[in-house]
């Protein structure tokens, strides 16, 4: 499909081209490559499963590889049928209603918002900080964040190109820093013989704990390695009408993002469980991941590895900004955001919604000043829980209006295969959730997405009573769809 001819779709939804198309096939695979950002994800999680589960917790990866494989595939359904920006929020509200859409929207937007500030909390204090030598502090940690956030604002708003040239580079690195480890890890193990295969089996610290393999104890939190990494893939959707052929490569994209990672993820978790030398030292050291590489291939290395995430992590933060930016877009264009007359503007210079980028940002700064330690953390976690009520809303989404969709010719589809590949990716959604919520620690953050819903339901009641017509009308002809 041409470029015209897409654009000629766009406006038949009730949308004129605004946004430049400027991302080609591997840009948008990197942009959701780049927000899993699985160096990143398992740097930060893998003390989690040493803890919980212990190293043998590893092989849980799997079981989420194909549980949000499942997701994925049901996920690249919608997009190669409705390739709008604005993702889930669009397809709900051309399928199911406008105020379905609504909270889809408003769920996916505080998710990516939070999401921000998480990744670049984790880049100034886990990456950025110990790589410059500085000694961990907090205030100087968010000062850090504040300016990292700044900087990728910036350049989200320069320009769509300028996002994909990084999210490219930063992606590229990712991938040859991973081989590196992969086959450095291996190689000094199989010639110095200081691997240890029995790792995979072992349970570490977490031997004989209580409740061990029940159901919520210790070996299934486990699996919030593989539930918090392989998040995001959808990225892709949400810049849409920033893509070059977008019913074909923004498909493939969310499908083969999740697919890459999960692969790789594997053997780099693999690699680095049979290179631990001493499971009670490394799972209670504070960075797990670079205690075994210092251990295996010295301090040179360990400070490439930093380098490596550092520059991950601020590609990561850029995505993550230009979706959640694009979000509030999607929204404001229909009115049914905050200060949409503001949010829906869109620079002729830079074709990128400048207004709605800076919220972003505000945002970050208002959470990062307002909230004390405890509390930000508590959001931070809050928002692993999100990503997992709005797949299973996609899931349940799609089993409801799959007759109502058409393929469009050559574009992506599972075939027979739609309604088992549904209903199994449900069953998983549903199990995914009850993992997250099971632990006893995890009442408060379930407390705040109760928050942000009911916030939500109150902006969502102000609508009703002041702008009706904004969730009851529909923009261009969704019959098409």
């Amino acid at each position: 499909m041409t470029v015209d001819s897409t654009d000629e779709e766009l406006r038949h939804s009730g949308y004129q081209p605004e946004l430049k198309r400027t991302l080609g096939g591997f840009q948008v695979f990197a942009i959701s490559f780049a927000f899993i950002s699985v160096l990143v994800a398992i740097f930060a999680t893998y003390g989690a499963v040493l803890n919980y589960s212990g190293p043998v917790g590893i092989w849980l990866w799997i079981v989420a590889a194909i549980g949000q494989t499942l997701v994925a595939l049901v996920v690249a359904q919608f997009a190669a049928r409705i390739a709008l920006t604005g993702s889930s929020y669009q397809w709900a509200s051309r399928l199911a209603n406008p105020k379905v859409g609504w909270f889809f929207g408003w769920l996916t937007f505080w998710f990516l918002a939070i999401g921000v500030v998480a990744m670049n909390s984790a880049l100034a204090s886990q990456a950025l900080m110990p790589l410059l030598g500085m000694a961990p502090d907090e205030g100087a940690a968010r000062l850090i964040t504040l300016a990292l956030m700044l900087a990728e604002a910036v350049l989200v708003i320069a320009s769509t190109t300028l996002l994909g040239k990084v999210t490219s580079t930063t992606v590229g690195l990712e991938l040859v820093i991973l081989a590196v480890l992969i086959l450095g890890l291996g190689a000094v193990m199989v010639f110095s013989g200081s691997g240890t295969p029995d790792n995979l089996v072992s349970q570490g610290v977490s031997a004989g704990a209580p409740n061990y393999f029940a159901i919520g104890g210790g070996l299934t939190a486990g699996m919030i390695m593989g539930l918090t990494t392989l998040v995001g893939f959808d990225s892709a959707a949400n810049l849409a009408e920033e893509a070059k052929d977008p019913f074909r490569t923004v498909p493939r994209a969310i499908v083969s993002s999740v697919v890459a990672s999960a692969t790789i993820g594997l053997l780099f978790v693999i690699v680095l469980t049979v290179a631990i030398k001493d499971i009670p030292a490394v799972t209670n050291s504070g960075s797990p991941v670079a205690a075994i590489i210092r251990a295996q291939l010295g301090p040179v290395v360990e400070r490439v590895l930093l380098t490596g995430i550092t520059f991950a992590m601020f590609g990561a933060g850029m995505v993550m900004i230009a979706a959640c930016s694009r979000q509030a877009f999607a929204m404001a264009r229909d009115a049914r955001f905050p200060a949409h007359t503001l949010m829906r503007k869109v620079s002729p210079r830079t074709n990128t919604p400048v207004p709605a980028t800076i919220l972003i940002l505000v945002i970050g700064v208002v959470l990062m000043v307002v909230l004390p330690g405890d509390a930000l953390l508590q959001l931070i976690v809050a928002s692993t829980i999100v990503p997992a009520l709005l797949y299973g809303g996609i899931v349940v989404l799609y089993l409801c209006v799959r007759k109502r969709l058409n393929t469009k010719e050559g574009g992506f589809s599972l075939g027979r295969f739609e309604v088992p590949v549904a209903y199994t990716a449900l069953v998983w959604v549903a199990f995914s959730i009850f993992v997250l919520v099971s632990p006893s620690d995890a009442r408060v953050p379930g407390l705040v997405v109760l928050g942000l819903l009911a916030v939500g339901g109150l902006y969502f009641v102000t609508l009703l009573v002041t702008n009706r017509e904004a969730l009851e009308t529909e923009p261009g002809d969704p019959g098409a769809f």
